[in-house]
């Protein structure tokens, strides 16, 4: 069975998710490479972005542009939170601001706990210089 890849792939929009997902993680290593920022630091600056961005409309744009290459970076789970919570506030009221982002970012709360343990495992932590 011969399969014609280029009619499976959508090309265009792979190029797009490389492009935007990658210089979001070079914006990430400039500021950690050319500033005093942890990466602790650094993570909770893009969630926050991404959030922001998500709860003002400004970053769906972004998303419907690239698709996984905005929604997988941190700042795309800043933007799930902020959504499930838009979305939270809307069918539950004041409950579902406490409970929507956290529904709407489950599978990303449990993956980032479960690979941190694993890494946690297998890595040596440094402290950066200051």
């Amino acid at each position: 069975m011969n399969i014609n890849w280029a009619n499976v792939f959508d090309w265009m929009q792979i190029f797009k998710c490389f492009i935007v997902g990658g210089a979001i993680c070079v914006i990430g290593q400039i500021l950690i490479d050319k500033t005093k920022l942890t990466p602790a630091r650094i993570l909770v600056i893009f969630v926050t972005t991404g959030a922001v961005l998500g709860g003002l409309g400004i970053y769906k744009y972004l998303v419907d542009f690239a698709g996984a290459g905005a929604t997988v970076p941190l700042t795309g789970f800043g933007y799930n939170l902020a959504k499930g919570t838009i979305e939270g506030v809307q069918q539950q009221g004041l409950i579902g601001a406490f409970t929507g982002g956290v529904k709407a970012a489950a599978g990303g709360i449990a993956a980032a706990v479960f690979f941190g343990y694993i890494a946690s495992l297998i890595a040596k932590p440094k402290m950066k210089k200051q």
